[in-house]
Parts: C-alpha cells; structure tokens; sequence
C-alpha cells in the first residue's frame, strides 16, 4: 500500500514539473519572440528598429510591426535572401523621395562647377555622384504628362554625364568633356522648367576643342569651368535667368 501511495506522489510530481517546465519554456520563447519583433516609424515606414525607439527623422515613436519571414536554418548555414530583399525594399522606398524642384538639381550642378574652375577633380566626382543620387531620387509624378517626358528626356541624358564625372576622379579632361553636355542639359531644363535663383548662363568660345560650350553659374563674375586657372576669366555672360 504504501508502495502505491508513493509511486503515485511520484508521478503527480512529474506531472507537476512538466507543466512548469512547459510554462517556463513557452514564456522564454515569448520573451525571445518580443525581443526580435521590428516595428517601423508611421509616418516613415523605411525607418524601423525596436518598439518605443525614436524615428530618426520625424522622431516619433516606432509603433508599426513590421512582418518578418522566417530563416531555414536547417543546413547551419544563414539565409541572406530576405535580407536582400529587405535591402532592396528599402532601396525602392527612398526612390523617387525628393519633390520635383529644378533648385535641387542646379545646386549639385554648381559644386561640380565649381569644383572645375578650382582643377578639383575629387571635389568634381564627389559632386557629381552627388547629383546623379539627385537624379535618381526625384519624383516627377507632380509633373503633366508631356512635362514628366521632357523631364525624363533631359534627367536620362543628365545622369548619365553627372555618373561619368563621378566616376572618373583624377581625369580632369574626361570630366571636362561631360561637363559640356552635362552643361547643355541643365540650360535645357533651366529652359524648360525655370528657376526661382539667379543664374547666368556663361559661354566659352574655347571650349570643347574651340567649338564652345556653355555653362551655368550663379555669379556674374567669370571662372571659367573648362580651362580652371589657365583661364580663369575666358568667357562671357550670354544669359540671365
């Protein structure tokens, strides 16, 4: 009997322990749960981290669970693939994030100008990658539909110089030459869209192998983009803006 009685005691108390143990792992699965959810700001949806974290450009708080896939790791080896796709999620969402505005894109055209007149070649990559990035994050949805095409014509054309330029640090003379049609694109857009700054369009009868070329410039003062401080002064005011 009392065989019995102690037998049963042992087994409530299995019983008993397993239930704990249960509880004790589903709340450490819980915690662990909790602990890697993200969650993404409202009104920037790009932007995420832990709940209760501040938005870095809005500064709200994250308050948006964001869905998450979940990794094989069968093979002891990690899966990369959603985290090329969250990379290129986030790609996709600062696309097209800048609001159509020529100022913009005039302002990074004049560091690359700038840059130029002073023989800066690194100066002239660092601006010109800069405006290519500018390109690519402008939305021209705000434009009509015959505006939108003509924006594009010139912004394809643009991007492609201003990728040159930026890419070709140390060869003053190659970013020279896309600097001439870069130059036209942006009187073409200038033309075309306006601007709310003061600008001049300068001319150059010795640039571009004696062909001349244009450029813009926010300075009535002549520095001369093509020639640097060989020829600092040669050129003239042909337009204001």
């Amino acid at each position: 009997m009392k065989t019995l009685i102690l037998s049963a005691i042992i087994a409530i108390t299995l019983v008993s322990c397993n239930q704990k143990n249960k509880e004790t792992e589903n709340k450490t699965t819980e915690t662990s749960t909790n602990s890697n959810e993200i969650y993404a700001c409202s009104m920037h949806p790009e932007i995420t981290g832990k709940k209760g974290e501040e938005c870095s450009k809005c500064g709200m708080e994250l308050t948006e669970p964001v869905a998450q896939k979940e990794h094989d790791h069968t093979d002891g080896t990690h899966d990369h693939t959603d985290a090329a796709t969250s990379e290129e999620g986030a790609q996709e969402t600062n696309t097209y994030s800048t609001p159509f505005s020529t100022s913009v894109i005039v302002d990074n055209y004049l560091k690359i100008k700038n840059a130029l007149t002073k023989d800066d070649a690194n100066g002239a990559a660092k601006a010109g990658k800069a405006l290519y990035q500018t390109f690519n994050s402008i939305n021209a949805n705000s434009l009509t539909a015959s505006q939108k095409k003509e924006y594009l014509d010139i912004a394809d054309d643009a991007k492609e110089h201003a990728e040159h330029i930026g890419d070709n640090a140390g060869k003053i003379d190659h970013q020279r030459e896309h600097f001439v049609l870069l130059s036209k694109d942006v009187s073409d857009l200038i033309a075309t869209f306006g601007t709310n700054q003061k600008l001049y369009l300068d001319f150059c009868p010795m640039a571009d192998d004696n062909k001349g070329a244009v450029w813009i410039s926010e300075t009535k003062e002549i520095k001369n983009p093509y020639f640097g401080k060989e020829m600092a002064t040669c050129g003239s005011i042909k337009k204001e803006y």
